[in-house]
């Protein structure tokens, strides 16, 4: 390009000499290198241009994108309350006792008689025949307190990846991180399954200051000229319709963000059907992955394995999406459910008051650490169904508004770990420790293996205001309400889990099109505890707080999160 720069400036200097020699107009000349002059720089522009698009065709192979949130909490608590207990049968301890299984009352140094001794109400309903058949065994006192976190920071950074690897093959990816301004340790002491991070949920549980693999998978489109197309790798299976309302963003993930929101690795078969029907975005999708893997790098040695693989499968279908109205229905499933996943957590010190006794004598002379441990479930406690059906429309006045029905259904295979089988309490037996020193209780199976059926309903609706727009949502979940929306980066908890009432306004700010601020405010009110988990019975939170009813971990009353949040795309 250069050369040919120079050899144009060359010529026209030659064709200003001959006009110099053959009309000696001084005026002329200088006009004409003023114009070759001008000629020249444009012509250098256009150089680098050129050299700055060829660079980007053999170096620029990846589109880079992203978006930054910083965001402010005031996160309120009411009436949290803890009751632990267990239920134990009885009956097995009773016949144990009396056959000696665990020496003699009145001995202090036998198994039974340090359990009387440690416990004397115990003892008392013991000696009273009072423990029959299979009733609440006490672990500690109840307690209720209000908790208030006046100021909760975070800050949210995704850089979405895209590359063309051919005419109909791509590749799409996000990296994530998600953390609370003055924490990197990655580990929360265990007191709710919200705070159990997990590969499901990293993306949504603030997990410190490195980049996570929230979504990679590839996409080959139009395989063979045909409309079917398939896609593999870690699925696009978050912030689903219609959350991407309250995100101000486009769709961000395939599935329902009703049931779905939630990290799993996978593969998408999918067929636009719209080519056949004339439907515009009509597309039908048959999806597999694999939520949990029981053998590769677990806790089981030499093949003693009692969990299993959890492999998931459904259908996704999108009958409408025109951009204007949108209709999808979800039929999902996932197979082998175990009581729990693989994870990381600091284990509480009042647990260990409980269940280490040996241990906690030594942790009370270090009571502000915590020792970290790797857990994972304990066996396979059934199946779960998930299905549902959505509808958003926006208007031409961009008022937006949808609607959306969910069901899930658990069937228990009558298993359980140390918090339950699938939507049910665990039963606990006596049993003698490794070396006969100790009664401890172990899970022996659950209390009931019955299906259950939980329902949940999603509205919401978006109104242009001054300077941005309006929102108002509001979602209910029944009492075995159970979908996978885990991952959902509410700090109290996802609220499309929620077994009870949740209720949200924001109003969003558009600085400029690519920056906003959000004000929002949710109010959490609970009718059963468990939300977010199959695993144990959901317990009426009333009864838990009158302490007639009982919860191995603490439970929610109510809790409000006023928030703002300043986002920026880039």
């Amino acid at each position: 390009m250069r050369t040919l720069i120079s050899l144009l400036v060359a010529n026209a200097i030659a064709f200003s000499g001959s006009i110099y020699a053959n009309e000696n107009d001084v005026q002329k000349i200088a006009d004409l290198k003023q114009q070759l002059e001008d000629i020249t720089n444009e012509l250098d522009d256009l150089n680098d241009r050129v050299d700055q698009n060829e660079r980007h065709t053999a170096l620029d192979r990846i589109e880079l994108t992203g978006d930054f949130r910083t965001k402010a909490h005031s996160l309120h608590y009411r009436n949290v309350t803890w009751n632990p207990a267990i239920k134990v049968n009885f009956n097995d301890f009773g016949a144990k006792a009396m056959a000696g299984d665990f020496g003699m009352p009145n001995d202090p140094s036998s198994p039974l008689g340090k359990m009387m001794a440690a416990d004397p109400n115990l003892a008392a309903a013991f000696q009273n025949g009072q423990l029959q058949g299979i009733m609440p065994y006490v672990l500690a006192p109840k307690t209720v307190q209000d908790i208030d976190n006046d100021i909760f920071y975070t800050t949210r950074l995704r850089l979405n990846l895209k590359a063309k690897v051919w005419d109909n093959v791509s590749f799409a990816g996000r990296l994530s991180m998600y953390k609370n301004w003055g924490d990197s340790t990655g580990v929360q002491v265990f007191d709710s399954w919200r705070s159990f991070t997990m590969d499901g949920t990293n993306s949504g549980n603030t997990s410190g200051d490195w980049l996570r693999v929230e979504r990679a998978y590839f996409d080959w489109k139009n395989i063979n000229g045909s409309p079917l197309y398939l896609s593999i790798g870690r699925r696009p299976s978050t912030y689903g319709p219609p959350t991407q309302y309250r995100e101000n963003e486009k769709r961000g993930g395939t599935p329902s963000g009703h049931l779905v929101n939630f990290n799993f690795d996978g593969a998408t078969l999918g067929y636009k059907l719209g080519e056949l029907t004339g439907v515009d975005g009509q597309v039908v999708r048959i999806c597999y992955g694999q939520g949990f893997e029981s053998q590769w790098g677990n806790g089981e040695m030499f093949g003693d394995i009692v969990t299993k693989d959890t492999h998931l499968g459904g259908f996704n279908i999108d009958a409408i999406n025109d951009g204007k109205n949108f209709l999808q229905f979800t039929l999902f499933g996932a197979k082998d459910v175990n009581d729990g996943f693989k994870g990381t957590m600091a284990f509480p010190t009042q647990l260990a008051g409980i269940f280490a006794p040996t241990m906690y004598q030594d942790m009370q002379k270090f009571s502000n650490f915590n020792f970290e441990t790797r857990v994972q479930p304990s066996g396979v406690i059934g199946d779960m169904f998930l299905g549902g059906i959505g509808f958003a429309r926006e208007e031409d006045n961009d008022l937006k508004w949808f609607i959306s029905g969910g069901w899930t259904r658990a069937e228990g295979n009558g298993n359980a770990g140390m918090f339950g089988g699938m939507l049910s309490d665990a039963v606990f037996e006596a049993q003698l420790n490794a070396d006969g020193s100790e009664i401890i209780m172990m899970a022996a199976n659950a209390e009931d293996s019955d299906a259950k059926d939980g329902y949940g309903v999603y509205v919401g609706i978006q109104i242009p205001a001054p300077y941005g727009k309006v929102g108002f949502e509001y979602n209910y979940g029944s009492e075995y309400w159970t979908p996978f929306t885990q991952a959902q980066d509410d700090p109290i908890g996802s609220k499309l889990a929620t077994r009870g009432h949740v209720g949200e306004a924001y109003y969003m700010f558009d600085i400029n099109p690519r920056m906003f601020i959000k004000l929002a405010g949710l109010y959490y009110d609970y009718e059963y505890t468990g939300s977010g988990t199959p695993v144990g019975a959901p317990q009426d939170i009333d009864e838990v707080i009158a302490g007639t009813a009982y919860s191995m971990l603490p439970v929610v009353d109510t809790a409000f999160d006023i928030n703002a949040s300043l986002t920026v795309n880039f």
